[in-house]
């Protein structure tokens, strides 16, 4: 089976891949992506924030004073203020989390890392994690395989697996709806 995560492509593509090499050549992707990591976790999921990079009634240049302001409090490195800082002053901050949510994926692909999310009806206990991750590493041939789950209760049971584009939905909500699908069209 042969299941893997896409390259970024297009603009966020560009902007991503620009990132990376120029983290690459300066040797402080891990920097990078831990202060990616503390940007998505504290502020862009933050509606505050939310809201002022992507409120059009904010000028850019406040929107980029106000963003690399709260980087630089945030001990970021320089790159990554720079980085946030061009992304705001070419009015393409909207962008930020979706750039960053791509470029820590790009990070693990290039790494040798498999995504995968796991949404089910309940919370996963570790060695379920572990029969997960060996299946999913069985599967496709990958060694390391990052594992995040979310529930979602309206699944009533199963599974869905996303991996890149690619979805494996095992649950038994989606096994109601088309067997009532299919009995619809019998009738």
């Amino acid at each position: 089976m042969e299941l893997s995560e896409q390259k970024p492509v297009g603009l966020t593509g560009r902007y991503i891949n620009a990132l990376f090499e120029l983290c690459s050549e300066k040797k402080i992707i891990d920097e990078v992506v831990s202060d990616f990591n503390n940007l998505k976790e504290h502020f862009l999921s933050n509606p505050e924030f939310s809201q002022l990079i992507s409120s059009p009634t904010i000028g850019k240049v406040k929107q980029t004073k106000l963003i690399v302001e709260i980087l630089k409090k945030a001990k970021a490195n320089k790159v990554t203020i720079n980085f946030c800082g061009v992304l705001s002053k070419n009015g393409r901050v909207s962008l930020l989390n979706k750039i960053v949510t791509e470029f820590l994926r790009e990070v693990s692909r290039r790494n040798g890392e498999l995504n995968v999310e796991v949404v089910s009806p309940y919370e996963l206990d570790q060695s379920k994690k572990s029969i997960i991750e060996k299946q999913i590493s069985k599967n496709t041939g990958r060694e390391k395989i990052l594992l995040r789950t979310n529930v979602d209760k309206s699944l009533i049971g199963g599974l869905v697996i996303k991996i890149g584009s690619k979805m494996i939905d095992n649950s038994i909500k989606t096994k109601l709806k088309n067997l009532e699908l299919a009995m619809k069209g019998e009738s």
